[in-house]
């Protein structure tokens, strides 16, 4: 009697697995970036996680100025101090205008603002606009990607930034 109840708690299980839904698939990374200020100090993580068909975003930050800052992913894996304007602008494969706000949708690089609260950190994940393999080309393509914060926040709308003004930390996304 033992081996048919564990026969049967065997099956159950295998059921219950079955049953996963899509927020249960499992989740792998496939980047991540080490984010520095100006200054070459240390301002956080990136990690990029994979399910299913989706890629999503999850930054930590820390040591920034308490406020809503802009986040976004630049078009070029390169983060030359102090301005870091060597990250060209937002990744923006489909020519989208900017901002969660545009009616047709936000482009690859809009990314939610971020809070920094008193201490100095703060935390935001996204989904990011595109399917997972789209996403991936676009990140890792033969220049690469950088993920930068900005100084203010991010209005939604004003192409091509958000207004979000000077860039004051920066990091370069590599796979995982």
């Amino acid at each position: 009697m033992p081996n048919v109840r564990i026969a049967a708690l065997g099956l159950f299980s295998l059921a219950l697995a079955g049953c996963q839904t899509l927020e249960q698939l499992p989740t792998e990374r496939a980047g991540s970036a080490t984010l520095r200020a100006s200054t070459g100090v240390p301002a956080g993580t990136a990690q990029l996680l994979a399910s299913g068909t989706s890629l999503s975003i999850s930054v930590g930050l820390a040591g920034l100025t308490p406020g809503t800052h802009g986040i976004h992913l630049h078009t070029t894996g390169k983060c030359d101090a102090p301005g870091f304007e060597s990250a060209g602008g937002h990744l923006n494969p489909g020519g989208r205008q900017h901002g969660a706000a545009n009616p047709q949708g936000a482009h690859l690089g809009d990314l939610p603002n971020v809070t920094i609260g008193a201490n100095g950190a703060g935390t935001v994940s996204a989904t990011l606009a595109l399917p997972r393999a789209e996403a991936l080309a676009a990140i890792f393509d033969t220049d690469g990607t950088a993920i930068v914060v900005h100084e203010s926040a991010d209005d939604n709308r004003t192409d091509p930034s958000g207004n979000s003004g000077k860039r004051i930390a920066c990091g370069v996304l590599t796979r995982s």
